[in-house]
């Protein structure tokens, strides 16, 4: 059998990762989203937008993968399991799980803002959130920047071609912990369903994938996955 997993910010909040709208403490709290995930907010301030993604970066390697992220690495010992996800976090990496495509990037991926180039230097130690801190240099005189996906551009093509392929290849999608709202990634369940691909949703909540998915599990994913292999079949009847 050959299982994708699709994952967003649900999963990797119950291991206390914020998710980004709910991850800004007092230094940041007066800024918009949009002003420390966009090229225009890089621009206008890199050693702000600097110092929130490390520390993001440090704050992600505090917690533990969960319950849920192990129950979908266990998964690789009966089926052929490929994880795709919008979260930025290592956490299904550090379950176990490969391969893993990150479709939004990492936030312990770096690379030069002028030429490209994949950094691999010493970061900055961050013990306490600082509201600017200065990006390190690239060799051309850029400055280093997180390996993120910002609003307004473009998904990394290898990581989404990736995503299309084991969605299309999968018996099953598993989608968990996502809202369904941010695109393209939500557009990847559309293309199980249209498929004939059987569909299961893992949320709490209802989202607009709730409607179509061939499953809805309304619980969380640390209480859902590591039961879920085996009721799938109950539930599927």
């Amino acid at each position: 059998m050959r299982i994708t997993v699709l994952s967003g910010a649900g999963i990797s909040a119950e291991s206390g990762v914020p998710t980004f709208r709910d991850d800004k403490n007092g230094l940041w709290s007066r800024f918009d989203p949009y002003e420390l995930s966009s090229v225009q907010g890089w621009q206008r301030n890199p050693e702000r937008v600097w110092g929130w993604y490390l520390w993001r970066h440090y704050l992600v390697g505090t917690v533990e993968p969960n319950a849920g992220h192990r129950a979908v690495a266990a998964w690789q010992d009966h089926a052929e399991v490929s994880v795709v996800t919008q979260n930025v976090d290592d956490l299904h990496e550090r379950a176990g799980s490969s391969p893993v495509h990150h479709l939004h990037g990492s936030l312990f991926d770096f690379r030069c803002a002028t030429c490209d180039l994949p950094y691999t230097g010493q970061l900055p130690q961050m013990t306490e959130p600082a509201l600017e801190v200065e990006p390190p240099g690239c060799d051309c005189g850029g400055l280093i920047r997180p390996d993120i996906v910002w609003f307004g551009e473009a998904l990394p093509e290898g990581p989404w071609q990736r995503a299309v392929e084991a969605t299309t290849t999968a018996d099953v999608l598993v989608v968990v912990g996502t809202s369904g709202l941010v695109y393209p990634a939500a557009g990847l369940p559309e293309l199980a369903v249209a498929r004939g691909t059987v569909v299961v949703e893992v949320n709490p909540e209802p989202t607009p994938l709730s409607s179509s998915a061939t499953v809805t599990v309304r619980e969380s994913a640390s209480t859902a996955l590591p039961t879920l292999m085996q009721r799938l079949p109950a539930l599927l009847n």
